[in-house]
């Protein structure tokens, strides 16, 4: 092996290794393989200098050995990870991992993986860019601050299982904040008058005594009866007609943010969703001409875009719909979010002639749909813009004066491929001066509306626009706000439940800048200036470290604690010298030891949640571990059964018998069952943890042709795949 070429996922491992020839093996860190240790605080802080004390983990270690010994026969070792401030870290963590510096490593970036862009790079090589690492580091050691020190002091004065974070704070602020708006709204009652002239043209109330009426104008009953009364003893003319042509400007390729947004909106997709197919797409999928990476990276916030992929977009567009959609100069569109990486490219198409008709026999449904929405928008992007006709005409009586608005589209332009769902409103011809008649008139009772809570999507572009986070933090940010419990989602909006108030008043009092949008994004900018080489590093954790770390010893101090705890008149059954007591968990509530934590005795209440979250409902059933009453509990997951002496047993089951595969574990023989995991169901065997054999398709009796081994197969939404679960061996059916 002449040279080795380090990614972070397999997947984008396989794309590229199918690119090179055997002079090249591509294998992947797996993500992160260094970082800060999970059970300590990992900054040691001497003579205002702040050294981080990286680890690998456990599961990371094989990996790193596997890395090290092909290091060792490689010529030359290529890191080849994601061309943002994360990738770069990650690059400089692999090369230390495996004993080399970073900045003696050839260094390959690309913003596309497929064939020509990968050999492209391996000619233009650089190092890696210890600024970029730096800002990398900052934002890092400084979440690891906050999150460390912070926390506890929430978890100490409110409840268990809280946590703040620099980002996910004032996120949260911005919820709640929208909430408290909500709950502060009063409506204002306002009435709307609308008049049928001529049996067929609508039109709206625009004035009345020479005074325009604005929405809120018109707010008793009195005066929308006497608009209506007066209006219906006058006689009516056209007093003038407008007509202005208009265009539709085209909209700007996507990047990270408007994409999640996009995809919420057109297609349901949860931020978090949209970007695991994204990464897919990205990575690598099979396409026509083989596995490629079918868009660019998707972790942007740039509108740029290569010339190269430009030209061929407006040679399709030319020849698919003509020239008339096609406008003189290409079009260049430019960001406006704060600290945008110009040099990265906007996420589009890596191939224009993979069109979504190809596609569809190729890709599965949700990455189909979301494929084609990059596709067509990167498209429409590049075309003409749409031209309509609006058309105003404004009926004069004595004292009132009513609109009509028409609208006809004269060239749809870029809305050939994104589609456009309005319907032309043609008003009749009629000339100035001439009579109508008043068929009709209408007075409408209305109030106004509260502000609507967020969606994911509107909540990201307004981190977006405020500068909260980059594009890789706004869909984790989201989902950490869930996994604290801080947000639920209900019918696609945001709610803050009882405990984010609670943590937000508080940081609002005492930590004033960890929810506060300027401070954060102004930290954003600073974490730019310092990846420019313009701002140093450390000067900036000391900054920020010094006069936090004073308001946490204050805090601890000062801050009262919030936490309340009621007794139930019990004797600990552990200790038998304290007190049971109704504590407030992250989950609800439970039954505690009033010496906690000397005594960590807990249940759970009977019909009420545990601080596991899990609910208890009594059986029949026995522990088969210590004899005690089994009890049903809910988790995340859904309903099971577990030991009522908990903690003391943790036995725990199913609720309902696991569904059997017909084929034994290939391995041991034993059976397999299928059970739910985080990335959905799969089948693993009964004898784990002494046999891991697992697999995420359906086992099945027949044998590999090839090499002998279990084969299994897997349904997917336009044809089946069976496949040998060791070798290479797959064949493929269209449903």
């Amino acid at each position: 092996m002449k040279n080795l070429i380090i990614v972070e996922s397999p997947a984008k491992a396989r794309t590229i290794g199918n690119f090179l020839g055997k002079n090249y093996k591509v294998v992947a860190s797996k993500g992160h393989i260094r970082d800060l240790p999970k059970t300590q605080f990992g900054i040691t802080i001497e003579e205002n200098r702040f050294t981080p004390k990286y680890v690998i983990a456990k599961e990371n270690r094989e990996t790193v050995k596997e890395l090290k010994k092909l290091a060792k026969e490689a010529e030359t070792i290529y890191i080849a990870t994601d061309e943002d401030r994360e990738g770069e870290a990650i690059g400089y963590h692999v090369a230390k991992a495996i004993g080399k510096e970073p900045t003696e490593l050839p260094r390959i970036v690309f913003h596309e993986i497929t064939k020509s862009a990968i050999k492209k790079a391996l000619e233009n090589p650089r190092s890696v860019d210890m600024d970029s690492v730096d800002a990398q580091q900052t934002r890092r050691l400084l979440d690891r601050i906050v999150g460390y020190k912070l926390s506890p002091l929430l978890a100490s004065k409110i409840q268990r299982g809280l946590s703040a974070g620099r980002v996910q704070s004032a996120a949260l602020k911005i919820v709640v904040d929208r909430e408290r708006e909500i709950q502060a709204f009063k409506p204002v009652t306002y009435y709307t008058i609308e008049a049928l002239f001529n049996q067929e043209i609508s039109s709206a109330l625009y004035s009345y005594k020479n005074k325009k009426i604005g929405k809120l104008d018109i707010n008793t009953q009195e005066l929308a009866d006497e608009i209506v009364n007066s209006s219906k003893a006058d006689i009516f003319r056209v007093d003038t007609i407008e007509t202005v042509k208009k265009s539709a400007k085209t909209p700007p390729p996507f990047m990270t943010s408007t994409l999640q947004q996009a995809a919420s909106t057109q297609l349901g997709f949860a931020p978090k969703r949209t970007m695991q197919i994204a990464q897919k797409l990205y990575e690598g999928v099979k396409t026509n001409s083989g596995i490629s990476g079918v868009i660019t990276y998707m972790r942007t916030d740039s509108l740029n875009l290569a010339k190269e992929a430009v030209e061929s977009a407006r040679e399709f567009i030319a020849k698919s719909f003509g020239e008339k959609y096609l406008p003189s100069k290409p079009k260049v569109y430019t960001t406006k979010s704060k600290g945008a990486q110009e040099a990265h490219e906007a996420i589009r198409p890596t191939n224009i002639e993979f069109t979504p008709e190809i596609a569809k026999d190729y890709l599965e449904s949700s990455e189909l749909r979301l494929y084609t929405l990059i596709y067509n928008r990167f498209l429409a992007c590049q075309m003409a813009d749409a031209k309509y006709e609006l058309q105003n005409i404004f009926f004069k009586g004595s004292d009132a004066v009513f609109k009509a608005q028409g609208k006809k589209m004269l060239f749809d332009g870029f809305y050939k491929v994104t589609g456009y769902n309005d319907k032309d409103t043609i008003l009749p011809p009629l000339k100035e001066g001439q009579e109508v008649k008043l068929d009709e008139i209408k007075a409408t009772k209305n109030q106004t509306e509260p502000p609507a809570r967020y969606s994911e999507a509107s909540l990201i572009k307004e981190l977006e626009k405020r500068g909260i986070g980059r594009p890789s933090t706004y869909a984790p940010t989201i989902s950490i706000l869930q996994a604290r419990n801080y947000i639920t989602i209900e019918k696609k909006r945001i709610h803050p439940t009882k405990i984010a108030f609670t943590v937000t008043e508080l940081l609002e009092k005492h930590f004033d800048e960890i929810v506060d949008a300027n401070f954060t994004s102004n930290m954003e900018e600073t974490l730019d200036k310092i990846a420019e080489g313009k701002e140093d590093w450390q000067k900036v954790l000391r900054d920020f470290y010094e006069p936090f770390m004073a308001k946490i010893e204050k805090g601890k101090k000062e801050i009262k604690s919030l936490k309340t705890v009621t007794p139930i008149g019990e004797k600990c059954p552990e200790c038998e010298d304290g007190e049971l007591v109704i504590r407030k968990g992250r989950y609800g509530e439970f039954i505690s030891c009033s010496n906690f934590p000397k005594c960590k005795y807990s249940r759970n209440m009977e019909g009420k949640e545990d601080d596991k979250g899990a609910q208890a409902e009594t059986t029949d059933e026995v522990c088969d571990k210590c004899g005690s009453p089994m009890v049903i509990k809910q988790s995340r997951r859904g309903k099971f059964l577990a030991c009522s002496a908990y903690p003391k047993c943790k036995n725990a089951k199913p609720l309902t018998p696991p569904k059997e595969a017909e084929a034994p574990c290939p391995e041991c023989g034993g059976k397999l069952l299928e059970r739910s995991g985080r990335r959905g169901k799969f089948f693993g065997c009964e004898n784990y943890p002494k046999c891991k054999f697992l697999t995420n398709t359906t086992p099945l009796k027949e044998k590999c042709p090839e090499c002998g081994y279990m084969l299994g197969r897997k349904e997917l939404k336009t044809k089946t795949v069976t496949q040998c679960l060791k070798c290479d061996y797959k064949v493929e059916e269209k449903r």
